[in-house]
Formats: structure tokens, sequence, C-alpha cells
């Protein structure tokens, strides 16, 4: 019976010693420090980033300047985050965009076209959202890939 439940114990441990350990999270020089997330965390092979709102690596709110470069903003800071894990648009396989007004959808949509030119485009979900952080107009989030 002893040697049932070591067998057992051993079975049921081996599992989890053999997961590899987590990766470190992503370094991100590029972007300030003072806000309460991360800009992007790393799980295995993926990168989550955070929505930027276009906002300046220096924490300047682009959007007080209007919708086009508030766009210009935020992509710009996706990029950073993406560089800066050794990746580009390229990677990215999934954008959710939230607009506080559903009719800037064609202004947004002509903006983040060229970000992808000559890649595939993301999976993107886009939905109107009231009170986005700091009055902004736009918030975008992605997920990449590490091929």
């Amino acid at each position: 019976m002893k040697r049932l439940i070591a067998a057992a114990l051993l079975m049921a441990a081996t599992p989890a010693l053999a997961q590899p350990a987590p990766a470190p999270p992503p370094q991100i020089p590029s972007m300030p420090t003072q806000r309460p997330f991360s800009p992007a965390v790393r799980v295995g092979d993926i990168l989550f980033m955070s929505g930027q709102i276009g906002q300046t690596p220096e924490g300047m709110d682009r959007h007080r300047e209007g919708f086009d470069a508030a766009v210009k903003s935020a992509m710009d800071s996706i990029g950073v985050i993406l560089k800066d894990n050794g990746l580009d648009f390229g990677n990215v396989v999934k954008c959710t965009v939230m607009l506080d007004d559903m009719a800037d959808w064609p202004r947004f949509n002509a903006a983040y076209l060229p970000y992808f030119a000559g890649k595939r485009l993301p999976a993107r979900s886009a939905f109107g959202a009231d009170g986005l952080a700091l009055g902004a107009p736009l918030e975008v989030e992605c997920i990449a890939a590490f091929k």
C-alpha cells in the first residue's frame, strides 16, 4: 500500500516538476512607469498589451490634440511595446478597439491600416465605449504572438 501511495504522489508531482519556468516579465524601457499596470505581459509565446489611449512615452496626452493625433500616438505606442519585445506589427494577432464615438470608425480605420501595410491584418473587435481613461477618444489593446 505504501508503494502505491508513493507512486501516486510521484506521478502527481511529476507534471508540476516538468513545467518550464515562467518567462520573465518583458522589459519596456521606452514606456513610462508611473502607470498602475504593465504596458505588456508575456505569457509563454503570447504578449498581452495594455490598452493605449494616445499618450506619448513621456506621458503627454496626445488625444487633447484631436482624434487623428490620438490614433497615431496609440498605434505608435503599440509599436514601441512591440519593438521593445523584439516584435513588430506582423506579430499582432488580435486587437480590440474602443471608440468614444462610433462615428469616428472610418477615420480610425484609415489611420490604423497603414501600420499593417504588407502584413496580414489581425483579428479585431471594436465597440463604442463612454468614459475612456483621461477623456481619451479611443483605446486600442493588442495581443501579439512570438513566432
